[in-house]
């Protein structure tokens, strides 16, 4: 394998390339239905372990995309140099301290240094990461991570803003509260004029985050 890419496996974290062991999610997800007082064999529930294990293989499938693969040569020699930004990404993620959906939307946005990656590719990084157990400040960095590992970008910047259900449905129960973490890396970072730049963009025409 080259540093470039082994660079990229790196980056992405915790790619694993093994089949989900569903057996063992439908095993959990019985004992967890006898645990809370219901009857696993009631004709409403008699298939819900099966159903469980298909939606985790897709909620928690960011653990088995090969991210090599993912960008699949996506990247282009370009002469540009301006500001690129993909905005109102919508992203649907799993809280890792209850495991309880985080639901959101990241803005993107580089500035390129010679290269440029393809358009699709960058909502299919965010989902990546998303679709994992999570903590959204660590999604952040992992996705301004991983473009700016793949581009060199001369910056980049990521902003993510989610509802949380683990603290809307239970605990303090603030149905209106909404998270927003950044990352920023080179002119985002160092340039005042580069990052409000940024921010004018994501939030021109934005609507509100809601269900």
């Amino acid at each position: 394998m080259d540093e470039s890419k082994k660079e990229v496996y790196e980056v992405a974290e915790l790619f694993n390339d093994t089949e989900i062991d569903h057996a063992t999610i439908e095993d959990a997800i019985k004992n967890i239905l006898i645990a809370i007082g219901d009857d696993p064999a009631r004709e409403g529930i008699a298939r819900t372990p099966e159903r469980v294990s298909r939606s985790y293989a897709e909620l928690l499938a960011g653990y088995r995309i090969d991210p090599v693969a993912m960008v699949n040569d996506a990247l282009f020699d370009v002469t540009y140099d301006e500001m690129v930004v993909v905005r109102d990404i919508e992203l649907f993620s799993m809280c890792e301290h209850h495991m309880l959906p985080i639901i959101g939307r990241a803005h993107v946005a580089y500035i390129p240094n010679g290269k440029v990656i393809g358009l699709s590719k960058i909502p299919r990084i965010v989902d990546m990461f998303a679709r994992r157990l999570q903590v959204q400040e660590r999604m952040t960095r992992q996705i301004a991570e991983f473009i700016q590992t793949l581009l060199n970008p001369r910056g980049v910047a990521v902003v993510v803003e989610g509802l949380h259900l683990c603290s809307m449905m239970r605990g303090v129960k603030k149905h209106d509260a909404r998270m927003t973490t950044s990352t920023m890396f080179g002119y985002f970072r160092k340039n005042h004029s580069t990052r409000m730049e940024f921010l004018d963009n994501i939030s021109r025409g934005s609507t509100p985050l809601h269900f």
